[in-house]
């Protein structure tokens, strides 16, 4: 604890990024806001996703940083593209202009935008980027907020859906998320390099199943039909911003990831199954 200090700074606001940055030789820029649900004013996902990034940018100019890990994620990569592309790699970036989520957009902009900025800096300016794309991000909680991709979890182990939507999605242990952070910061091999991070892909009856079989009985073992999640993503918001994905195969290339970092992967079932084990000590199962 001696050795954390505190700083308060608001996405939106330009008071207090110089404080948090001054004398760091390196910044993780993790922060972007996250819900599923569609709102009214997509502008308030991708409003404060794309100015907190160049003010934290220029942030780390004025202060001289030597290196900017930014998390984006898989958001940015995977979506708008036609429906038979099934494989992704670090060369895609999702089409803003297509349907895609407001998160989605939020991510591809804000991502491009730290890019431009980088790519538009003087030499005396000059600092490095590298960019972690992670997909969902599953495992143990360090506080009571459990995230969205644990909630997600927890609605399966307590049967709150009675048969899954056909979506599929890549899992990653936040360990393994936290590392590839820690990593890329002193790693000059992952300069200037955009890096998916995932374990492995899912189809959500597969997590469930994964659940169902650990002994969360609630958790549903069969699919429901597309026709019947449109129709409930009319009543459940949550639902309206997974529509894109219905039905939508998208796997990643992930051979950059192993050939930068130098471990393996905590298995996406062994994360599943230690977040759910926890959310149920927490008395929330």
């Amino acid at each position: 604890p001696e050795r954390l200090e505190v700083f308060i700074a608001d996405l939106l606001k330009d008071d207090g990024w110089n404080e948090a940055v001054s004398s760091c030789r390196y910044v993780l820029h993790v922060a972007s806001p996250f819900f599923l649900e569609v709102p009214k004013d997509e502008s308030v996902l991708i409003k404060p996703a794309v100015e907190g990034t160049l003010r934290v940018l220029n942030a780390c100019k004025e202060n001289k940083v030597k290196k900017v890990v930014l998390t984006s994620s898989v958001a940015a990569i995977g979506y708008g593209h036609v429906k038979d592309k099934k494989i992704f790699d670090e060369n895609d970036w999702s089409q803003t202009d297509e349907d895609i989520s407001p998160y989605a957009k939020s991510k591809t902009l804000a991502e491009m935008t730290a890019w431009n900025f980088i790519k538009e800096l003087s030499n005396e300016n000059r600092f490095e980027l590298t960019v972690i794309n992670p997909v969902a991000v599953t495992g143990p909680m360090l506080s009571d907020d459990i995230g969205i991709s644990n909630d997600f979890l927890l609605k399966l182990a307590n049967g709150l859906m009675p048969a899954c939507p056909r979506i599929q999605m890549g899992f990653v242990d936040v360990r393994d998320v936290a590392k590839a952070h820690i990593f890329s910061m002193t790693s000059e091999k992952t300069n200037g390099e955009r890096i998916i991070t995932s374990q492995k892909e899912m189809f959500f009856v597969e997590a469930s199943r994964v659940l169902n079989d650990a002994g969360f009985k609630k958790a549903p073992k069969r699919e429901m039909p597309d026709f019947l999640v449109r129709f409930m993503a009319l009543f459940v918001k949550e639902l309206g911003g997974l529509l894109p994905s219905l039905g939508r195969e998208r796997n990643t290339n992930k051979s950059k990831a192993r050939a930068m970092f130098n471990w393996d992967y905590t298995p996406a079932e062994e994360s599943i199954i230690e977040s759910t084990k926890q959310l149920q000590s927490m008395g929330l199962i």
